[in-house]
């Protein structure tokens, strides 16, 4: 028996495990990856394929990783089955491993909606994964049309990773604009037209009606398009399905408490597949973001180790980077709104009951960690210069104790 059994090798995963350490160095812990590779930073499969990283540069972990924290890694094994009363889990070959604590960090998977013709398509890809990364790496070629569903965070940064590789790059969804989920209309524009500078061409507000041959589709508008290559980035779906079907609550994601524990007995949930509280929507939703997987995956371990901690402030937040355009998003936009726009900015913050509600940084993302911190902790504005934080973030428009604090943090 392991007395620490985690499903899944990503960020979730991983801070488990360090959380664990840092209360049980001689525990053991057992790792199952349903993929082979060394535990890796999925943010950056775009960067590899445009040539910003290489495959050592992509290890979310030094390579004594494992070794260090005494973990035992299981490769390239599916979990298909937990039995939380004889406290098990079962793996597609029908072995059996028991365990004491169970994390389950499972992620998520593309979502691929129904679409008349898709079967005839031959050269038809996804982009999540380094195994899809590769696989476009190894296939794509200069002369290529390339033809991306989804206008999203997964399409676009596909497109990032893609463009200098082919001949030309069509992005289609059925949303009126790029980034919907992120974004708010201004905003929207202010980056398409980023990137329809960089000849990227844009169909929106439009969907396929049908796949008509292994290179050609018709889209609901009547369009036909040709392509040669198709990515299918559509959305994706948390895979929720080993603690659902063991009897544990699911709401689009996993249910857990405060300090992530599902409703089965000594089962945890962290990452993509389990639900945070939104604080600033005030809303149990699935945040896919890196930095609540790390939080989440944190607080499971130190739970599972005996200790106490709760995650109770997850917000909504982006930070990424189109080619040399960055931009950094989060929390809700509703309330007043303070706003500046230029050639190389786009700013607004949003404000209501004396609290920062969500802001969205394009161009200029210096220092956003400081907006962050006050939507993170709903600092009350009536406690800090908030105009001049409007201008500018800066430790300056907090009190004297608030900036000691700061400035004395270790890092």
């Amino acid at each position: 028996m392991a007395k620490y059994v985690i499903i899944g090798n990503s960020t979730a995963a991983v801070n488990c495990v360090e959380a664990i350490r840092s209360l049980d160095r001689e525990g053991d812990i057992l790792l199952l990856s349903d993929e082979t590779h060394f535990t890796y930073g999925r943010p950056l499969i775009s960067y590899l394929l445009y040539g910003k990283t290489d495959l050592q540069h992509m290890k979310y972990r030094p390579d004594d990783w494992y070794t260090v924290n005494n973990v035992q890694l299981k490769a390239g094994v599916k979990v298909v089955k937990i039995d939380p009363k004889k406290k098990k889990v079962e793996f597609s070959t029908g072995e059996k491993i028991s365990y004491e604590k169970l994390l389950v960090a499972t992620g998520s998977r593309p979502f691929v909606p129904p679409m008349s013709g898709l079967e005839r398509v031959k050269d038809q890809y996804s982009f999540m994964t380094l195994d899809d990364a590769l696989k476009i790496e190894k296939d794509f070629k200069k002369e290529d049309d390339a033809l991306i569903i989804g206008a999203g965070l997964i399409g676009l940064k596909c497109l990032e990773g893609i463009l200098g590789r082919v001949k030309a790059v069509t992005v289609v969804d059925m949303a009126n604009r790029i980034l919907p989920s992120i974004l708010d209309e201004e905003g929207s524009a202010v980056v398409q037209k980023y990137l329809e500078g960089k000849g990227v061409k844009f169909f929106l507000g439009d969907s396929a009606a049908e796949f008509t041959g292994e290179h050609a589709v018709t889209m609901k508008s009547g369009k036909k398009l040709t392509f040669d290559k198709l990515v299918l980035a559509v959305g994706v779906c948390p895979n929720v399905e080993l603690v659902q079907e063991a009897g544990g609550a699911c709401n689009r994601g996993i249910v857990t408490d405060e300090g992530q524990r599902t409703t089965l007995p000594d089962v945890y949930a962290a990452g993509d597949c389990a639900l945070s509280h939104d604080i600033a929507a005030d809303a149990d939703r699935i945040l896919a973001l890196l930095p609540n997987a790390a939080f989440q995956g944190r607080t499971a371990g130190l739970n599972m180790a005996g200790g106490s901690a709760v995650f109770d402030k997850a917000v909504p937040m982006n930070a990424m980077g189109l080619f040399d355009l960055h931009m950094i998003t989060a929390g809700v936009y509703e309330g007043e709104c303070y706003e500046e726009k230029g050639d190389s900015k786009y700013k607004k913050l949003f404000f209501a009951n004396d609290r920062l509600k969500g802001f969205i940084l394009i161009g200029d993302v210096a220092r956003a960690g400081i907006y962050t911190s006050l939507l993170r902790n709903q600092t009350p504005l009536s406690e800090v210069n908030f105009a001049m934080l409007e201008k500018s973030p800066a430790l300056a428009a907090f009190p004297p104790a608030y900036r000691k604090e700061k400035l004395t943090q270790k890092v």
